[in-house]
């Protein structure tokens, strides 16, 4: 029961995703009837699974939310902006309790008041439910004055065959239109799985005309009554020009619940072509008048079309343990519908077979991708030993080994696959976080979602939750002015947040960008002098200043926010996206609005590395970092003040970097001609070329990493095993050049502490 639970759980978090994804349709204007039921489905779903384990708390509030759902499926309800605005508040509630339900949690009741009270308004124009009155029953004798023909009295099993009136204005069928015959009857299950017959009856309406005939024959007396027993079946009459398919979607929630047998009408199949036995009536002479009994023979052909009252039909033709004997016509294994064949574009989608799937727990994946890493290293070993052989290039070995490499990349790739999810149930998440910091501090604000099914790491999805949402409340709060400043400024009052991702280079970028009013720099960059965190004469570039708000602390706020203020706590932003080997970037318009770039490796596990030396230390740099490489000759080399040189690379000149110098492994050279220089691209376009003293080899490398027992150290992402298992440091290049002094001419005093950055962004010759 357990795993049942939890399977439960699981199916809930994918039918939420199904109902935010319906809600964000019906908010961005599509209101179409499937829009519409995809929604009420959902909600329908969840309430009838939590029903199965008694789970009381979210069965109620889903019902509510499905009564006032119900209202928009039936054009009672139309669809405004408040509607939806409760209708997401209902989603939020829901996903609270599936949460608390999973977890074991209590909820808190007062907070659901206000929206079970919106809910209800939107039902019946808000008419609350009247709260059923105790009746002081007493049984009493009651004679129905039937003439039954004999002296017997009126049992329980003796009652009157009642037709119910039509459900909800249900048509009535027309006499030759092809159709179906559906019984149905409800298991006890159902109806603890909190589902309602009427919803399935109209959910069929949809499809067609229906007839709906109530059959009570199974209905005891007062005494033997059981509440929880359904003792109604019922028989139905659809008139459509679906298939059976689309019939049984109808009932698909029910599925197993309840007994269902659907037969097509006689009218679907063309009358048989041999002669009627003799003594048996004509079809055309068959009446539906109450006066014409039923025949008994198994053997004739079945009645064309149910008249609209059953009520004088024999009971057990509702049961299902009538159904064996349920006449059956000669040309059944030949039949053919009757009205011309569906077209294609109406039958292809039931011929698509959706894609199986099967849900694995975490651990089992995390263990895979170990051993994956493990047979790279492996891999890595072998390669190293054969080249350490000298054998031949067209040895069997060499070949074997080459081929063991691409399967050993196939198997990473599909691995990384496994583990790689859409940011999609990420951006979900900040829906709401935008819709609860607006509502706090009286915004309007949209959030617009790009790039949804960019797939990254999940690792990386779980650990980017927290700062993502630090930067969307932040977004909301600050970055956009309010609702009547925005007017003042001849832009439109609603605010609009941007969360895009996208695959750039190898690596996988989220952006988070508003159209408020900017960061204003002469603010930051005056806080920073009044807080002693730059010199008074500080002559700052505008990124310089922009990244002044990642300093730990730093806020520009005139006063306290629940929500923080831009720049309090992205020192905390900042160090949870470089622990993920990531690097965050500003860019700022005045009056247009702010971006904030994060961007992340796709997997945390595996990378393609290029291998150099540099002062007799064995390195390894991200691939999809390096733009080229190149030789250097002693005419591309120019000095540029006395400590620091410029690459001419193509009539553009780029900072040259000397990475042992850097990393403080060696002092500056005399002389970099020959050397070998990697150029280095940033997100933002530019580029710098480092110099090493060789490339040895260009392979996959297992990362390990160094936050847990070193903590973050600038420029380096994490660490290696090598082939001959020496341990290697991968660098982060980018944070490397940020870093970086310049330094590449013997120090002869005043080296420049803003050289790179200041040469950074390249410059033409």
């Amino acid at each position: 029961m357990a795993e049942i639970r939890a399977s439960f759980f699981i199916e809930c978090e994918e039918l939420l995703e199904s109902l935010q994804d319906g809600l964000q349709a019906m908010y961005d204007g599509t209101h179409d009837s499937e829009t519409v039921n995809v929604v009420f489905r959902a909600v329908h779903s969840i309430k009838g699974g939590a029903g199965a384990f008694g789970l009381d708390g979210l069965v109620s509030f889903a019902h509510k939310f499905e009564t006032a759902m119900d209202e928009l499926r039936e054009d009672r309800l139309v669809l405004t902006p408040d509607v939806l605005k409760v209708f997401f508040q209902g989603y939020d509630i829901l996903t609270d309790l599936v949460r608390e339900s999973r977890d074991g949690l209590d909820h808190d009741e007062a907070r659901d008041a206000p929206v079970l009270k919106a809910l209800q308004d939107l039902v019946a124009g808000g008419e609350p439910e009247e709260p059923d009155e105790p009746i002081d029953f007493e049984p009493a004798t009651i004679s129905l004055d039937l003439d039954l023909g004999d002296d017997s009295g009126t049992g329980p099993g003796d009652l009157p065959d009642l037709t119910f009136p039509d459900l909800a204005g249900l048509d009535q069928p027309g006499p030759h239109e092809p159709g179906y015959r559906i019984t149905f009857r409800p298991e006890p299950i159902l109806y603890a799985n909190g589902n309602e017959p009427l919803y399935l009856f109209r959910a069929l309406r949809d499809l067609g005309p229906l007839s709906v005939v109530c059959h009570e024959n199974d209905l005891p007396g007062l005494d033997d009554l059981d509440p929880e027993h359904g003792h109604l079946s019922w028989e139905l009459t659809l008139n459509t020009e679906e298939g059976e398919a689309a019939i049984r979607e109808a009932f698909d929630f029910v599925e197993g619940l309840c007994l269902l047998v659907i037969e097509p009408l006689p009218g679907n199949a063309p009358a048989p072509s041999l002669a009627l036995p003799e003594g048996l009536p004509d079809l055309a002479a068959l009446s539906s008048d109450d006066d014409t009994p039923a025949i008994a023979d198994p053997s004739p052909l079945p009645q064309p079309d149910p008249a609209p009252d059953r009520k004088t039909q024999p009971a057990e033709a509702a049961q299902p343990q009538a159904q064996p004997d349920t006449p059956v016509p000669p040309a059944a294994p030949q039949k053919a519908p009757a009205s011309p064949p569906k077209t294609p574009a109406r039958s292809a989608p039931a011929a698509a077979t959706p894609r199986a799937t099967v849900r694995v727990d975490l651990d089992r994946i995390d263990r895979l991708v170990n051993l994956v890493g493990e047979i790279v290293i492996n891999q890595a070993m072998l390669s190293q030993s054969v080249e350490a052989a000298g054998l031949a290039s067209n040895s069997s070995l060499r070949a074997g080994l080459e081929e063991f490499l691409q399967l050993t990349r196939d198997i990473q790739e599909s691995v990384m696959m496994i583990r790689a999810q859409p940011v999609k149930s990420l951006f979900q998440r900040m829906s709401r976080i935008v819709r609860e910091s607006s509502g706090a501090i009286g915004k309007d604000v949209r959030l617009h979602t790009e790039g949804e099914n960019t797939e990254v790491d999940k690792t990386v999805i779980e650990r980017l939750a927290d700062p993502l949402t630090h930067m969307i409340r932040n977004a909301v709060d600050h970055g956009l002015e309010t609702n009547d400043a925005r007017e003042a400024a001849g832009k439109p009052r609603e605010g609009h947040v941007v969360l895009r991702a996208m695959h750039r280079s190898g690596r996988v970028v989220i952006e988070v960008a508003d159209d408020g009013g900017g960061i204003n720099r002469d603010k930051v960059l005056a806080k920073a002098v009044e807080r002693g965190l730059v010199a008074a004469d500080a002559q700052l570039s505008d990124g310089e200043i922009d990244n002044l708000l990642f300093l730990p602390g730093f806020s520009t706020a005139d006063q306290v926010s629940n929500l923080s203020g831009r720049g309090v706590g992205m020192d905390v932003v900042r160090s949870a996206i470089q622990a993920l080997g990531g690097r965050i970037t500003i860019s700022s318009d005045k009056g247009q609005g702010t971006t904030f770039s994060i961007s992340l490796p796709l997997t945390l596990a595996v990378l393609d590395g290029m291998v150099v030396k540099v002062a007799d230390e064995t390195l390894v740099i991200p691939l999809n970092a390096i733009l080229e490489t190149m030789a250097l000759g002693p005419d591309d080399i120019r000095p540029l003040g006395p400590s620091t040189q410029v690459v001419n690379i193509r009539d553009v000149f780029v900072p040259l970097l000397d990475l042992g110098a850097e990393l403080g492994y060696r002092a500056p050279q005399e002389d970099y001609s020959g050397g070998v220089v990697l150029l280095i691209g940033k997100e933002d376009g530019t580029a710098a070329a480092v110099v090493v003293d060789s490339i040895e080899d260009q392979r996959q490398v297992v990362i390990k990493g160094l936050q847990d027992s070193y903590g973050r150290v600038p420029g380096i992402a994490a660490a290696t095993i090598l082939g001959d298992g020496q341990i290697a440091l991968i660098l982060d290049p980018v944070d490397l050049i940020s870093q970086a002094s310049g330094l590449t001419r013997p120090d002869r005093g005043l080296p420049p502490a803003t050289a790179v950055s200041s040469l950074s962004t390249g410059a033409p010759a």
